[in-house]
Parts: structure tokens; C-alpha cells; sequence
């Protein structure tokens, strides 16, 4: 008898800590998904809106994205060549992150004043995507659709 009580506590006892550790992981649960955005391709910038947004009415709650722009893209974030401009401001109000790259924008003799108010920037494009890599982000490579 006193093994079928102790089996049954066992028993009870790790069902009770797995349904924990499920909604320990659920609490948690914010989706971190880093984006990065390297063509001059303007159908590949709307579509990163466009999966952006997808992803917005999955997981409307508990999630952070950063697009981190850099390379031939970098006019994405440009105030007089992007044609996003009220699409990356909403999502920015959204709490999505746009990151420009200063060696890109280095290279491009491109000043902070020049990208978009409301656009933040990062030293390297590619370190910012590889350091959020390590820190356990998910990743997206932007393209076509």
C-alpha cells in the first residue's frame, strides 16, 4: 500500500512540476525574432512589412522585433528614398525596432539626420544580427515572397 501511495505522489508530484515548467516557459514566452534587411530589391522591403505584420496577428502580445538594415538596403531607411516611411513609423509605434547600420551608412556618406526620425542605429549591421543570434533571437533573413 505504502508504495502505491508513494508512486502515486511521485507521480502527481512531476506532473505538477512539468505543468510548471510549460507555464514558467508560456509566462515568459516572449517571440524575439531579429530581421535582416541587405537587398536594394523594394519589393523585398514590402514584404518585410508585410511579414512583419503576419507575424504581428499570431503573436500580437509578447513580441520583439528588430529589423536591422544594412548594405544596398539602406535606403529603406532613408527619409528621401524610402516609400515605407508611415509603414516603418506605425510599426515603430508598435514597438518594432529599425536599426540602420553606421558603416553602411559610412559608406553611403550618410549622416544620422538622414535616416528616418524615428530609425535607430547600430555600429555593424552584421554584429547586431550576430550578437541577438547568440543571445538566443530567432532569425529572418528578408526576401521576395
Amino acid at each position: 500500500m505504502k508504495f502505491k501511495i508513494v508512486k502515486c505522489s511521485l507521480f502527481c508530484f512531476g506532473f505538477l512540476l512539468l505543468s510548471f515548467l510549460t507555464q514558467a516557459q508560456n509566462v515568459k514566452g516572449t517571440h524575439q525574432i531579429i530581421i535582416q534587411l541587405n537587398t536594394a530589391d523594394t519589393s523585398a522591403w514590402s514584404s518585410t512589412i508585410g511579414n512583419i505584420k503576419n507575424i504581428q496577428k499570431i503573436w500580437p502580445n509578447n513580441l520583439q522585433i528588430e529589423v536591422v538594415v544594412h548594405g544596398k538596403a539602406i535606403d529603406f531607411l532613408v527619409k528621401d528614398k524610402t516609400h515605407l516611411a508611415k509603414d516603418i513609423e506605425a510599426l515603430t509605434k508598435d514597438g518594432i525596432q529599425f536599426s540602420a547600420c553606421e558603416n553602411t551608412m559610412r559608406k553611403h556618406g550618410l549622416d544620422k539626420s538622414s535616416i528616418l526620425s524615428f530609425a535607430q542605429t547600430v555600429p555593424s549591421g552584421v554584429v547586431e544580427v550576430i550578437s541577438k543570434q547568440e543571445q538566443g533571437w530567432s532569425y529572418l533573413k528578408a526576401g521576395v515572397n
